[in-house]
């Protein structure tokens, strides 16, 4: 079988449109590196008349937040029976969605940390103060808040103290409407990636992330030489076979399909506690499954070659 005619899509309008083109533009030219007739086309208004006009043999999105990962544009290219690259719609709501992806993985045996997911409503009704105690009490100290939808640590900190717990909230809500806030789990931070290839999940090398002042905030993923990555990640043997585990678990409970990344904190007993999963990941020159991939030894271009040769009749 040979792919006649892809689609890489990329952009959108989400607040992660930056970092969507550049994956965009790397998967692009991996492609064409292997001499595979691609086109690079943006999630807009001239989108829908070029599929049907123009329809491609395969579509390979790598749009990041909303719409890219909640389900919606594969939706339309459902409708439009153009097969893709990745999770189908249903799959992606509930992994897009933290708080009930933690709820599956949680069912399917992974530890997570114990969290509590409001609405920005239910501070403005029963007051930010009482529901921030609250919250502490439950909870305890330190914490970690972010959207319960969205990606590249947008909206995402860490709370140390009870005081900074509101302007996390603050900046939280900035970006989404309702916080998911859980405790915080030290340990090593590390990102495993699953890929399918025959329709067997496989987990690559796990990547461990060193951040300069341990936050693993968007400037520190994106900007190359902030922070450092190891693969593989230095865990015991026990842990590593641990963390492969926890994202192929993830990856199959969730329903997802083809790709995924599951970023994960090793503590330092070597229990391994769920975080998130992303059903698009980055694929720009920072970003943690290329990186997975090569230390795996293999190439990229080939590997996006084989997940579009996956849906073609």
């Amino acid at each position: 079988m040979e792919l006649g005619h892809v689609v890489v899509l990329a952009g959108g309008l989400s607040y992660e449109r930056e970092v969507s083109q550049r994956s965009g533009r790397r998967v692009t030219e991996a492609l064409r590196a292997l001499d595979v007739p691609v086109e690079l086309r943006d999630a807009d208004a001239t989108l829908l008349d070029s599929l049907v006009n123009d329809p491609p043999d395969a579509v390979f999105p790598v749009l990041h937040g909303a719409a890219g990962e909640d389900g919606s544009i594969r939706d339309v290219l459902e409708l439009l029976d153009v097969p893709y690259v990745g999770a189908r719609p249903d799959a992606c709501r509930v992994a897009w969605d933290k708080p009930t992806a933690k709820s599956v993985v949680r069912r399917a045996g992974l530890n997570t940390p114990e969290s509590v997911a409001l609405p920005k409503e239910v501070f403005h009704d029963l007051g930010a103060s009482s529901v921030l105690e609250q919250i502490v009490n439950r909870l305890g100290l330190p914490l970690f808040v972010k959207p319960t939808r969205g990606g590249s640590a947008l909206g995402a900190s860490p709370v140390h103290e009870a005081a900074e717990l509101s302007a996390a909230m603050v900046g939280c809500f900035a970006y989404g409407d309702a916080a998911l806030v859980e405790r915080y789990v030290e340990g090593t931070e590390v990102s495993v990636s699953v890929i399918e290839i025959g329709g067997e999940p496989r987990a690559l090398p796990a990547v461990e992330i060193v951040a300069p002042g341990g936050r693993y905030d968007y400037t520190a993923r994106y900007d190359a030489g902030d922070t450092e990555f190891i693969t593989p990640a230095r865990l015991s043997p026990q842990a590593a076979e641990r963390a492969t585990a926890a994202a192929v678990t993830a990856h199959r409970a969730l329903g997802l399909r083809d790709l995924s990344r599951t970023d994960l904190i090793v503590d330092a007993d070597d229990e391994v506690h769920f975080l998130e999963v992303n059903v698009a990941p980055g694929m720009t020159e920072t970003s943690l499954l290329p990186r997975a991939v090569s230390v795996a030894g293999l190439d990229l271009g080939h590997l996006c070659q084989s997940l579009l040769l996956n849906h073609l009749p």
